[in-house]
Formats: C-alpha cells, sequence, structure tokens
C-alpha cells in the first residue's frame, strides 16, 4: 500500500527536479543495467583503464622481439672526382648494398623479458577487470543514492501535508476553546522545520541526480524504484570463510600481486644472466660496385656472404651484476610480502562486507517492525488526541518518527542491496551479470 503512493510520488518529483535544473526528463526511465552500459562507454575512469590494458598488450608483443630474429638491410651511393695534374680529370662511383641478420640462441635474459611481458597481460586483464568492477559499484550507488534522496524527498512532503493538516486542526481547536496555544505553536514550529527539511531533501535529491548524469553521461537520468515487496535475498553461500576462500582464487588484486611476484622472479633471473654466456647465429650478405677507383679504371663488383656465430662470455663488469642480483631479490621479497598483505586485507574486507549484509538485513527487519510500530503510535496518538488524552506534540513526535522510520526502511533496503554488490567486489567475483538480480527488483 505505501509503495503503490509513492511511485507516482517519485515521478512527480522527478518532474518536479528536471524542470528546475532545465533538464526535460525522457520518456521512459532507465534501469540499473541501462545506465551501467552507459556509464561503461562513457565514464573517464574506466576509459582509461580500457586504454591502458590495451597499451600493456603492446608492451607484451614488444618484449616478444626479444627472442626473435633481427634483420637489418642498407643501401650506399658514392661518387668521387679526381683531378690528378697534368692527367685528365676523371670521376668514377661505387654502389653498395648489405643485408645482416643475426637470431639469438642462448640468451637467458631475452627469454626472461619475453616471461615478462607475457605476465603483465595477465596483470593488464585483473587492473581492468578491477575497474569494471568499481564502475559497477560506483553506478549502483549512485543510482541508489538518487532513490533514496527521491525517497526522503517523498517522505518529508507527506510529513508537511500531515503536520499541515495537524496544524490546521490546532487552529481549530484553539478557535472553539478546546486547546490552548501552545498546541498552534507547536504545529506552526513542527511545520517550519519541515519546510526547511523539504528544502533541504530537494537540493540533496538535485545534487545526487546531477552525480549520476555525470556518471553515465546523460542529462535526463530517471532510475526506476524497488518494486513491492521488496525481496532482499541472503548472501549465498552464508559462509564467511567460503567467500573468503573464493577471493584467494578470483580477487583481481591478489591476481595482479602474484603477478608482480613472478615479474619480480623474473627480473632476479635476468639479472643472473649477466654472469652467463651468450650466442647468437649471424649472417649477411654484401654487394659492392665500383666504377673504377682512384687507382685503377676498370669496373669491378664484389659479392660477400657470411654466415658465423657471436659468442660473448662476461668476465668482469665491476661487480654490478652480484649487486644487481642483491637488489632484485630484495624485490622479490618484497612483491611476496606484498602479495601476502594484500590476501589479509581481501580477506578481511570480504568479512567484513559479508557480516555487513547481515546486519543491513537485520536492519531492515527491525525497520520494517518499527514502521508498523509507528503506524499504530501514530494512530492511536491521534485518536488519543481527539478525546484529549494526548496533546498535540505527541502527534507531531509520531508524524516525526514514522516518517523518519520509513525514510531509514528504505535507505536499509538500497544499502542491502548495494552491499551484495560490495561483497561480491570484495572477494572479487563481481560482474555486470550481478546486476541483473538487482535489475529484476526495479519497476517494469
Amino acid at each position: 500500500m505505501q509503495r503503490t503512493t509513492l511511485v507516482p510520488r517519485w515521478k512527480a518529483l522527478s518532474l518536479a527536479l528536471a524542470l528546475a535544473t532545465g533538464v526535460l526528463p525522457s520518456l521512459h526511465a532507465q534501469s540499473l543495467v541501462d545506465l551501467y552500459n552507459a556509464a561503461r562507454g562513457f565514464d573517464a575512469s574506466y576509459q582509461s583503464a580500457r586504454s591502458q590494458f590495451d597499451a600493456t598488450l603492446a608492451r607484451s608483443a614488444q618484449a616478444r622481439a626479444a627472442i626473435l630474429p633481427t634483420a637489418n638491410f642498407a643501401v650506399g651511393v658514392s661518387r668521387s672526382n679526381q683531378e690528378v695534374l697534368p692527367m685528365p680529370e676523371r670521376t668514377y662511383g661505387t654502389q653498395s648494398a648489405t643485408f645482416n641478420a643475426s637470431q639469438p640462441l642462448y640468451r637467458p635474459a631475452n627469454w626472461a623479458i619475453y616471461e615478462q611481458g607475457s605476465k603483465q597481460v595477465t596483470q593488464a586483464q585483473a587492473q581492468l577487470q578491477a575497474a569494471e568492477q568499481d564502475l559497477i559499484v560506483r553506478v549502483s550507488l549512485a543510482y541508489f543514492d538518487v532513490l533514496a534522496a527521491t525517497d526522503s524527498l517523498a517522505f518529508v512532503k507527506s510529513q508537511k501535508s500531515a503536520v499541515a493538516e495537524q496544524l490546521a486542526s490546532a487552529k481549530r481547536n484553539f478557535e472553539v476553546g478546546t486547546s490552548t496555544i501552545t498546541d498552534s505553536r507547536e504545529a506552526q514550529a513542527r511545520f517550519d522545520l519541515v519546510v526547511a527539511q523539504e528544502l533541504a531533501a530537494e537540493n540533496d535529491l538535485r545534487v545526487k541526480a546531477i552525480a549520476l548524469s555525470q556518471l553515465v553521461g546523460k542529462s535526463d537520468t530517471q532510475p526506476k524504484p524497488l518494486a513491492a515487496p521488496v525481496v532482499l535475498a541472503p548472501p549465498e553461500p552464508a559462509d564467511a570463510e567460503a567467500w573468503v576462500q573464493e577471493s584467494v582464487i578470483r580477487h583481481p588484486g591478489i591476481q595482479q600481486q602474484e603477478v608482480a611476484l613472478d615479474v619480480a622472479k623474473l627480473e632476479t633471473t635476468k639479472a643472473q644472466a649477466g654472469h652467463k654466456p651468450t650466442l647468437d647465429l649471424t649472417g649477411s650478405y654484401s654487394a659492392v660496385n665500383n666504377n673504377g677507383s682512384s687507382t685503377a679504371i676498370a669496373d669491378s663488383r664484389v659479392n660477400v656472404a657470411t654466415v658465423g656465430l657471436s659468442f660473448n662470455l662476461p668476465l668482469f663488469a665491476g661487480f654490478a651484476t652480484q649487486n644487481r642480483i642483491k637488489e632484485t631479490l630484495a624485490l622479490e621479497d618484497k612483491a611476496r610480502a606484498d602479495l601476502e598483505a594484500t590476501r589479509r586485507a581481501v580477506a578481511q574486507g570480504t568479512r567484513t562486507a559479508y557480516f555487513g549484509v547481515l546486519s543491513g538485513q537485520a536492519q531492515v527487519k527491525a525497520l520494517e517492525a518499527a514502521e508498523a510500530s509507528s503506524q499504530s503510535a501514530l494512530e492511536a496518538n491521534k485518536l488519543g488526541y481527539q478525546v484529549g488524552v494526548r496533546i498535540n506534540i505527541d502527534v507531531l513526535n509520531s508524524q516525526s518518527q514514522l516518517f523518519d522510520t520509513k525514510a531509514k526502511l528504505a535507505k536499509a533496503r538500497y544499502d542491502v542491496l548495494v552491499g551484495g554488490l560490495k561483497l561480491k567486489q570484495a572477494n572479487g567475483t563481481l560482474t555486470a551479470e550481478d546486476l541483473n538480480p538487482v535489475n529484476r527488483q526495479l519497476v517494469n
């Protein structure tokens, strides 16, 4: 009963807000999935993460070049003019073409560079996944912030109407002599307070709507409200440790640190390669065409083909290699410690999010009971005021308590829905498909 009166009021408030901000509403309200898809193509932070991912793919391809052959081709042309008196002036030239190629056969450092590039692709994928999860949560928060602000404004307006009725009743009773001027003044004070709350609620809704519009890149955002009754499913599995165990495998932050540790180990391998020899297969072909020379008049042509092995053995580098190995081993220990710290932080965050959802669901049940009790208390106070056993302030306090409870209940429901998404973000399993169950609870 309560929700059926809230939806038309919400639409009217949204229209009023759009007119006040100079933005016309769209023909249809947008769902959470609709606005997420819009934000995915507009949000600057997410676009930055995608560009970084593309750049990492290109950098990985560059690392592969370290194990592939290299080839070069060079062409040269020269022309000389010789004058030796009393001999006649003579001109001659040279044309040359050279092709060189090299293939690494044994270069441990190059293979470590190649493997680091492959690892960094995995790291970039985890970073992009984390950015997508962050976008999902940010859009959901902004979406339900607008709904919560809309509900708060609707409840304040309803309270304003109820207080206005109570103020009119107090004035009538004072005029006929059945109540004191105190009742009228108390009702007037409460009415003035509600007007101030209404102004604050309108501004809060305006700010929240602007924030959502800026996030999704639309100027006519109009979120769909929740449909009644609201069903808040408990977390599944119903075990905090099961969520923690899943985070060890799937959390993008842990995956990034695992890759960072692998990259640090490969950096040690690169440093140790400073003591090892290298072996390359080399080949070249050159052709030189001489149109005479300073000592000969006849033309000549020289073709040279060469194939060989290039071997290099480092002997001493001023202890640079030894100290580089010490550095990379220390950085490897640091990466290992960072990984452990991330695992602990993720586990703690997952447990906190899990119990936060359970606490939120318990709060919703308590507020639902409080709403029913507040409604009964208001009706009893109204009846008591009519028969003279209650005073006006009792009715006003009951009205204020009821509407405050309604606003807290609505906000608690939104917090539980967002909390479920934050729980999946905390253990690293959140995907865009997780928005669908929430989306199905919205008004069609």
